[in-house]
């Protein structure tokens, strides 16, 4: 049985309308040439903490019941998880505390504690983050909201779904960045229970390609050490993503670190969007060559995020 149903994402729209940002559509004439189709870029870049994950930690946090949010909530991320909840718990007026690796960027890092956050320090290993995130959770009674595998969060990442039908009536396609694939099953949920006809198809870096091997396979597939700027997109497929993903997703395309970069110059430059690498990463597989055989005119492209440190641009 699926982890959520489409009457989960519907109550989780319900549920963060007065926290979350609808974000907007954008699309652009020099893109659809490009591509060959119309495209509709929706701007999760624009979205509260700048990006996609508001949704599923505010979802998430604001479904506790008032004796278990005010022991709080942890979690482990060093990236836009980490601000989203952060925020989502100040919102709510209970404490957050993020684990983070020691090697976390420190202007990350300042960003938690800006939106309310604890931020405890643990090895840059899963293991250790997961140890430490668990001893937090056993001393403090917080209640563990994990990055993507969690159904709240599933929920609250879907929730973007609904906004982009309810806006581009006729949507043949949409493509998604998947990492650890909260965003991306959310999205099968809300558009395989609201539009069944709509193709959904993931976008991964070559470089972290396990949602791509998970589904050629059938078998959800290890990430070899993974090796992208695409840093959201890093992580593994979860065990309540996987299935999903596995039942509704029709492809997942890849594409390299130079095509990442040069649609993330592209949409930057004539799009006038600041948006992340991982974000790039569906731009670039609707414009790459192995595309060309969808035949969908209409496709949703998921903008994830706009949270990119613009000291070192890639380019």
């Amino acid at each position: 049985m699926p982890a959520i149903s489409l009457a989960d994402v519907l109550a989780a729209a319900d549920r963060i309308r007065p926290f979350v940002r609808p974000t907007p559509v954008h699309t652009s004439g020099t893109m659809d040439a490009l591509a060959g189709r119309k495209l509709f870029f929706t701007c999760e870049n624009f979205q509260t903490t700048g990006s996609f994950k508001y949704r599923g930690a505010t979802n998430a946090v604001q479904k506790l019941d008032a004796a278990t949010a005010s022991r709080g909530v942890v979690t482990h991320s060093s990236g836009n998880h980490a601000q989203a909840l952060a925020l989502a718990a100040k919102v709510r007026g209970i404490p957050a505390t993020v684990v983070m690796p020691r090697t976390a960027a420190a202007v990350k890092k300042q960003a938690v504690i800006g939106y309310g956050g604890r931020v405890v320090e643990c090895e840059p290993t899963v293991a250790d983050r997961l140890r430490v995130v668990n001893e937090i959770a056993a001393t403090t009674g917080a209640t563990l909201i994990p990055p993507y595998d969690h159904p709240d969060v599933i929920a609250g990442q879907g929730t973007a779904a609904l906004e982009l039908l309810a806006d581009v009536p006729d949507l043949e396609a949409v493509v998604v960045p998947v990492g650890g694939g909260g965003m991306l099953s959310g999205y099968c949920v809300a558009m395989k229970g609201t539009d069944p006809a709509v193709t959904v198809f993931g976008a991964e870096p070559l470089n972290a390609d396990d949602a791509a091997r998970s589904l050629a396979t059938g078998d959800r597939q290890p990430q070899v050490p993974p090796n992208s700027i695409a840093d959201g997109l890093l992580t593994n497929l979860g065990d309540l993503t996987w299935p999903i993903i596995r039942e509704h997703v029709a492809g997942v395309f890849t594409v390299t670190e130079a095509e990442i970069v040069a649609a993330m110059r592209l949409v930057w430059e004539r799009m006038k969007l600041v948006i992340e690498p991982s974000a790039a990463v569906g731009v670039a597989v609707v414009l790459g060559e192995a595309f060309e055989g969808v035949t969908a005119g209409r496709v949703g492209v998921v903008l994830c995020g706009g949270n990119v440190s613009l000291d070192k641009l890639y380019w």
